[in-house]
């Protein structure tokens, strides 16, 4: 039974906000909806007092029942009124900033052929040729991409915008090579690092930067939601006085340079995962803090090019920009997906949350893909090479194209999906072209393509990590889940101080002043062999990547009948009509349901039924339709935390069978994704019984149909409401093909349903060992920021790993703000970005059906967030804060246990963090610089 408190409250939805979150206030600390182990089950006794007791009596219980916990409180020493106020103000702003989704909407594209009159003239076989942005524009059009894009026209750079970055001096020496005969380009180019030169490199350098400006200035303006640059001569080697590395301007580093100074942003976002570190971008924003420069570049101790020092993972910024500045490098050849993903999950994604950028900007190189034979934020721009790109001849590395769209969509959850991704370097043609199309086509906010399972990241890449952490963390708080003392780790390269000592770094010194073999041609044979190995995989991957997309994006799920299921007490109960009614009202108002494809309403038959639960319990809850309300009420007693009703096996089976309609209108590709507003709710209904609201397990019935009807083989269950779903983890205990994920208030034990099936140590069993995860809070209340943390450490790296065919969530939103059985803080914007999260999954085949929550305003907002963010509405801006310390030793302790079950958790290590250590540390640094 609800305490009276609680039960007053619930009685009073519209009373004003200030008092009811006091009321809410008042009930913190105490775990609403636990049985202690000596309470009494069976609530028969009183509701005997209760039907005797007068209205006034009613009302002095409650006023007692507060007053007893508000002095429990304030033996506590808890300051009530300062968390009210808290409470109350959060509410404010969520009410002030959940609305309705951005209307802006479109990616723009620029290309324009005029680049492509930038070339080698005394090599015809030069990698950084015109076919490097003619064959992805071409592979665009051939999957539609482009007509579905807002087409932005190039435009020439001024002087003025190039002075942001380089010299005058710069500007005039490329301005003159318009002039210049091929004996005068070759003089001029042997002077600069990988350079070469014709009349028309200082017109394409300026359409090239341009074009850059012009894609940001349009996303800035609300014009397009984000976009893609196909340009060339690439930019992010360029320094101040020097061209280098193909690049003349630097087209990213003075956007980002622009959109500070002359369009007032505060923070911008680079992401550079081209496999050549962008040594010029880094000089540019070293110690400027208002940039947060992301490289990912092959490196290998230094002998790779451009062979700096300067590349290494210690050097991350000086005076201001001190921690603003991460180099991860890659120091052997052959760096795979799960490699890559590991980066983003471990590195990228929770520094980039904490720096809450308002633009991202990408530097998207392709040379890192397979085939290339070297190697919250206001915007995000990422310098986009595609030489990591398997196949690329230049960068040696193993990443396949489709993992470049799960890239991009991880970005795009930041500065509200202002994203700006800039075509950088990518030298196996196939690869590249591949790379760029399924970036593209994530920024059209079509779905990603399923990648296999990820491996374990190799132990390379795992050192690499670990050293950026161990450098970064006094600098980024959400660096904190690994162990930190002077025990050494494991990884003896952590253990070490770069540089490795038989290595010849690039300097001042030792710098060439002419490189003539920019005038050689390039070794056709040995350059092209391992696009020629390689292009057979790449076909084979292109042939193997499912591009198919659902003729809908979204169908939902929704009938008044179910609101048939109503308790006949005369108090409120928390599990009432109104639940469905006000979420699908939400919908309505923010024109999410005419997105949407509505099912059509059918009851779960009971076969479907007999999936999960037993004939014999199926019969006892159908019997409900023929006893009468004293037979009903008797009943009740036998179940924990049940009402019945006649209508309720009625209810109980349309809830099931319209998942069930989701779970059809997915697989068989009528809608991409899917929304179930259903109830009662079902992930504690276990085989034999009905408890905590549950009729019948709604979820996994699902899962079995699933797998029965279309033979899917992985099911991945994530279920975030905020108690633990025993019934669906019980169904599924020593079972591989499902992995049941739950993030659930445990409280040690003595939170509903109060059962140790809840903690950490319960991984399963059998064949099941390791599929099932539990993240269980102690000590809250937990919010925003622990959930993504839980997500980015936890649950979207074993889900890459798992790699599912299905994702079926249970959408409990009683761990919500303001739930009066929850407690929790979680708003509504970061239940968006957990959607958005597990939307990369499954080819996006992600259906959401609602369990718990009982804040009526919190689960209508929440829900529709989540149903916004499946149709492809950008995600909301989710201000960061640190994650509680009892959330993160939370964490720490699920890592501890699953580490042993899933590779992708490896980094759960020491690091040693000795004092002596860290001064020879900044003692070789500086001896480096010197």
């Amino acid at each position: 039974m609800l305490p009276p408190a609680l039960v007053t409250l619930a009685l009073r939805p519209s009373v004003e906000l200030r008092s009811s979150v006091k009321e809410i206030t008042s009930l913190r600390g105490k775990d609403v909806g636990v049985r202690s182990p000596t309470q009494d089950v069976n609530p028969s006794s009183q509701e005997a007092k209760d039907k005797t007791m007068s209205l006034e009596e009613l009302k002095k219980m409650g006023r007692a029942e507060r007053q007893r916990m508000r002095e429990e409180r304030r033996r506590q020493k808890s300051d009530s009124d300062s968390e009210s106020e808290y409470l109350v103000g959060k509410l404010a702003e969520i009410a002030l900033t959940v609305r309705e989704p951005d209307p802006v909407e479109g990616t723009g594209l620029i290309y324009d052929e005029r680049m492509l009159k930038h070339k080698n003239l005394w090599d015809d076989h030069h990698p950084e040729n015109p076919a490097r942005i003619s064959g992805p524009f071409k592979r665009c059009c051939e999957l539609g991409l482009i007509d579905r894009c807002v087409r932005l026209e190039a435009q020439y750079s001024t002087e003025d915008m190039i002075l942001l970055q380089h010299s005058q001096m710069l500007i005039e020496t490329l301005k003159q090579t318009t002039e210049m005969n091929l004996k005068e380009l070759r003089a001029e180019a042997i002077k600069y690092d990988s350079i070469y030169l014709n009349n028309s490199s200082y017109e394409c350098a300026l359409l090239s930067l341009g074009s850059t400006v012009e894609l940001m200035e349009q996303i800035l303006k609300r014009k397009v939601r984000n976009g893609m640059a196909i340009i060339r001569p690439p930019g992010h080697h360029a320094m101040t006085e020097e061209f280098n590395g193909f690049c003349f301007f630097n087209n990213v580093a003075i956007a980002a340079k622009h959109a500070l100074e002359n369009l007032k942003l505060k923070k911008i976002l680079i992401i550079d995962w081209d496999v050549h570190h962008g040594q010029g971008t880094q000089q540019m924003f070293y110690n400027d803090p208002r940039v947060l420069y992301f490289s990912i570049h092959r490196y290998e101790f230094g002998k790779f090019w451009p062979n700096l020092r300067e590349s290494d993972y210690d050097f991350i910024g000086e005076g201001k920009g001190l921690g603003y500045n991460i180099n991860v490098p890659l120091n052997q050849i052959g760096m795979a997906d799960h490699d890559y993903l590991a980066i983003f999950h471990q590195i990228l994604m929770p520094i980039a949350s904490e720096f809450d950028p308002e633009l991202v900007l990408i530097s998207a190189g392709y040379d890192c893909a397979i085939g290339c034979p070297e190697f919250e934020p206001e915007l995000v721009i990422v310098s986009a090479g595609y030489d990591s790109a398997i196949g690329d001849p230049k960068g040696q590395m193993g990443v396949t194209p489709a993992a470049f769209a799960h890239l991009t969509h991880k970005v795009m959850s930041l500065a509200q999906g202002r994203v700006a991704v800039i075509l950088e370097g990518g030298y196996c043609l196939k690869s590249l072209t591949e790379s760029a199309a399924m970036t593209l086509r994530t920024l059209l906010a079509d779905p990603c393509p399923r990648i296999p399972p990820s491996q374990e990241p190799c132990d390379s890449v795992t050192e690499s990590i670990l050293n950026v952490i161990k450098v970064l963390r006094p600098h980024w708080k959400c660096l904190q889940y690994q162990g930190f003392t002077s025990d050494p780790c494991p990884y003896e390269e952590v253990n070490q101080l770069p540089p490795k000592p038989d290595v010849q770094f690039m300097d001042v010194e030792n710098k060439p002043k002419e490189y003539p073999e920019c005038l050689e041609p390039y070794p056709v044979e040995e350059y092209y062999e391992e696009d020629r190995k390689c292009s057979p995989v790449i076909d084979r991957l292109i042939a193997k990547t499912n591009l198919d997309k659902a003729k809908h994006r979204t169908c939902i799920a929704y009938d008044e009948g179910m609101r048939a299921h109503y308790t006949s007490s005369s108090y409120y109960h928390p599990e009432a009509p109104d639940r469905i009614t006000r979420i699908f009202d939400k919908h309505t108002e923010w024109g999410l349901t005419q997105r949407c494809t509505r099912v059509e309403t059918r009851m779960a038959t009971e076969a479907e039924l007999a999936l999960i639960h037993s004939t014999t319990y199926l019969d006892e809850i159908k019997s409900l339709e023929d006893k009468n309300p004293f037979e009903l009420k008797k009943l009740e007693r036998k179940f924990q935390s049940i009402y019945l009703c006649r209508d309720s096996y009625f209810c109980a089976r349309m809830a099931a069978g319209f998942v069930l309609d989701v779970v059809d209108n997915v697989m068989t590709g009528q809608s991409q994704n899917g929304v179930a507003i259903v109830r009662p709710p079902g992930h504690h209904a276990e085989c034999t019984e009905a408890m905590g609201f549950c009729f019948f397990n709604n979820i996994a019935i699902a899962a079995k149909y699933a797998q029965n009807k279309y033979n899917v083989k992985k099911v991945l269950i994530v279920d975030w409401d905020i108690h633990h779903g025993n019934g669906t983890q019980r169904q599924f205990y020593d079972d591989p093909s499902v992995l049941f994920i739950s993030l659930h208030r445990y409280d040690r034990g003595f939170f509903y349903p109060s059962s140790p099936q809840g903690c950490p140590t319960m991984v399963g069993k059998g064949e099941g060992t390791g599929f099932n995860v539990n993240i269980a809070w102690n000590n809250g209340p937990m919010g925003d920021s622990e959930y993504i943390a839980a997500f980015q450490q936890i649950v979207m790296p074993i889900a890459y790993e798992f790699g599912p065919e299905l994702v079926l969530v249970s959408a409990g939103f009683d761990a919500a703000l303001g739930d009066p059985l929850g407690n929790y803080l979680v708003t509504p914007l970061g239940y968006g970005h957990m959607t958005h999260m597990l939307s990369s999954l499954a080819n996006g085949r992600v259906i959401l059906a609602l369990e718990g929550g009982y804040h009526l305003a919190a689960i209508a907002n929440s829900m529709a967030m989540c149903t916004s963010i499946l149709l492809g509405d950008a995600c909301p801006h989710l201000p960061y804060t640190e994650p509680k310390d009892s959330a993160v030793q939370c964490i720490r302790d699920v890592l501890d246990v699953q580490k042993n079950h899933w590779k992708s958790l490896k980094f759960r290590v020491n690091i040693k963090t000795e004092e002596d250590n860290e001064e020879d540390h900044l003692k070789a640094k500086e001896r480096s610089v010197e």
